[in-house]
């Protein structure tokens, strides 16, 4: 995993900050979680199969940007391919896109909503359970106490 994946994971704002103003050149990952939907259109038009391609942390680039809350990056990524039911490899959790959505915190309620709205009307369905649990997004809603959210997953 980059180091600014990581910084971005561990919340360090400041990190990612510095390691942006370097300028670089960011891979599908990278530009799914932050939503750079410029480089993410590039890297999808010389790559398509990046769109569904696993990270070394096991992540994919839709979940990445559904957990980050960036709507549009998740449309491009959808546009180009992306499987919104494939769980991740990652060793500690195992979580599609519809599932990053519903958890997503970073951006808040409508975001959420509307990701998660995005998801299913191209395909994602809401009775996966995340790996090795009985834990779907629905649960995520209910744990959050957001109902219309809640309403939209059943």
């Amino acid at each position: 995993m980059t180091e600014l994946l990581e910084a971005l994971h561990r919340g360090d704002d400041e990190t990612v900050a510095q390691l942006l103003a370097k300028q670089p050149q960011l891979n599908v990952f990278e530009a799914a979680a932050l939503g750079k939907s410029d480089r993410l259109r590039a890297i999808l038009a010389e790559e398509p199969a990046s769109a569904n391609a696993y990270g070394d942390d096991g992540f994919q680039p839709l979940p990445l940007a559904c957990f980050y809350g960036h709507v549009e990056a998740a449309r491009i990524l959808l546009e180009h391919g992306a499987d919104p039911n494939t769980l991740s490899r990652n060793e500690h959790i195992q979580t599609n896109a519809l599932h990053a959505a519903a958890a997503s915190e970073n951006k808040g309620p409508d975001v959420r909503y509307e990701l998660c709205k995005l998801l299913l009307d191209n395909g994602a369905d809401p009775s996966i359970a995340q790996g090795g649990s009985e834990f779907r997004a629905i649960d995520a809603a209910r744990m959050d106490g957001d109902e219309r959210l809640e309403q939209l997953l059943s």
